[in-house]
């Protein structure tokens, strides 16, 4: 039997469905791209805000149709959309055999192997599979890699309970639970047998590892165990929320080997009104000060950070207020999405809701003013050497594709070399870097001897 599967949203769904995966190929599954080629089909899907929805609707009656057609045998939805809108979806897609929500997905291979073997035809009645949102969560399988092979996603925690008005994560995900470090450290050596090179530590906040299991914040210690794992040479630090990086935090980046200076810390806004509105638990001046302390234990730190603009109540001087706060921190990497009324949360009723227009226009404006704020910082990166982990080659020419530290796979910059010299995914290499282009970088290997 091929299975289709779909991992939707964000790295932290991609570990669950990695779990999945190694959930049904230890029960005999095979798998494929091909939806003309597979018997059954599982979509783990995303609703963090209304395009994500909308994405996991529109690949779901995709997949219904052809369930309906008989060419799919099963089709499952499981994830944060079917944990959220889990009686919907039974309702409005009734060529859906099975929902199964955030903390049941260990169940998938059984509930497959039972709709299967009942071969009912579409329509006649799914099955709900929903369990708390606070208990363990994943599997008990090897999860299969789907990120290339030289680096990985490990997911040290699950659920928040920051509660932001804007969020629906609590609700989906659940209280904080961290993973125990034990089961983190034996999946990053299971990881590193594998090829792995580089691990990305990711939750709703990496940052509180450890405060519910240990009674405080354990994250400096799996730091240095994580770093102690042969074969993992990069370990990347996302989601980490401003209140809660510690200068011991810090210092134990900048103290443990193999830890790059690469910090992921989603602000939100630099308004104070708005940062209250929005439930958030720092202010202007103290992002102000931890940026400060970051970029003083770590000169070299590359911090990444994302906004959201069109907050209920924004007003144009908050708008101004965050652009000045963007200028002035030049944010190495930065992202910025307009706010997404989502149903159920207290952002919902806030008024003023921003039009659209207005929305578009400050996104626009805060874009525009970031990137010649990285243009300037890639054209100022020319002449260093860096280390750089190799991605691919372009096809039919002598240039790879790369990441330096301050590149997260998937939304930061390239570096690209060029090079007579062969190069495999996955090798690490130091680089002079000799221009840019827009945000990528342009190098060429660094020989120690030639200088």
């Amino acid at each position: 039997m091929k299975i289709l599967f779909v991992s939707l949203g964000c790295d932290k769904n991609l570990v669950d469905s990695e779990e999945m995966l190694g959930s049904l190929r230890d029960k005999g599954f095979s798998f494929t791209d091909d939806e003309n080629e597979a018997d059954a089909a599982i979509v783990n899907t995303c609703c963090f805000i209304m395009d994500a929805q909308k994405e996991s609707i529109d690949q779901i009656l995709a997949l219904a149709e052809r369930r309906t057609e008989g060419t799919l045998k099963a089709l499952i939805v499981t994830g944060c959309m079917a944990q959220r809108y889990k009686d919907e979806v039974l309702k409005e897609i009734p060529e859906v055999d099975a929902v199964i929500g955030t903390t049941a997905q260990r169940q998938i291979a059984d509930t497959l192997e039972e709709i299967l073997a009942g071969n009912g035809q579409a329509g006649t009645g799914g099955k709900l599979l929903i369990e708390d949102v606070n208990k363990r969560s994943g599997t008990d399988a090897e999860r299969v890699v789907t990120t290339g092979g030289y680096y990985s996603y490990l997911k040290i925690a699950e659920g928040c309970d920051k509660c932001c008005t804007y969020c629906v994560i609590p609700s989906i995900r659940g209280h904080y639970r961290s993973i125990p470090m034990e089961e983190i450290l034996a999946d990053a050596k299971s990881l590193a047998a594998k090829g792995i090179k580089e691990v990305i530590l990711v939750a709703q906040e990496t940052t509180l590892y450890g405060t519910d299991l240990y009674g405080h914040k354990a994250l400096p210690e799996l730091l240095q165990k994580l770093s102690a794992i042969e074969g993992i040479e990069w370990i990347r630090l996302m989601y980490c929320y401003p209140e809660e990086i510690t200068r011991e935090i810090a210092e134990a980046m900048r103290d443990t080997p193999k830890v790059l200076h690469y910090i992921d810390m989603p602000i939100q806004h630099a308004s104070d009104s708005v940062l209250k509105r929005m439930g958030r638990r720092t202010n202007r001046q103290e992002l102000t000060e931890k940026i400060a302390m970051l970029r003083e234990v770590m000169p070299d730190i590359c911090i990444r950070t994302t906004l959201i603009t069109g907050f209920p109540g924004e007003k144009e001087e908050d708008h101004r207020e965050l652009t000045d706060f963007v200028e002035t921190m030049r944010f190495d990497r930065l992202g910025v999405f307009t706010y997404s009324k989502e149903e159920g949360t207290p952002a919902e009723k806030m008024k003023p809701q921003i039009p659209a227009r207005v929305k578009k226009k400050r996104q626009k404006e805060l874009m525009l003013l970031q990137q010649q704020i990285a243009f300037e910082a890639a054209r100022d990166m020319e002449g260093r050497i860096v280390d750089a982990i190799v991605e691919g080659q372009l096809v039919g020419e002598p240039v790879y594709m790369a990441r330096t530290y301050k590149d997260a796979p998937g939304i930061d910059g390239e570096l690209f070399i060029e090079t007579q010299r062969e190069l495999m995914t996955g090798d690490l290499v130091k680089v002079k870097i000799t221009g840019s282009r827009e945000y990528d970088l342009i190098g060429g290997i660094y020989y120690e001897s030639a200088e």
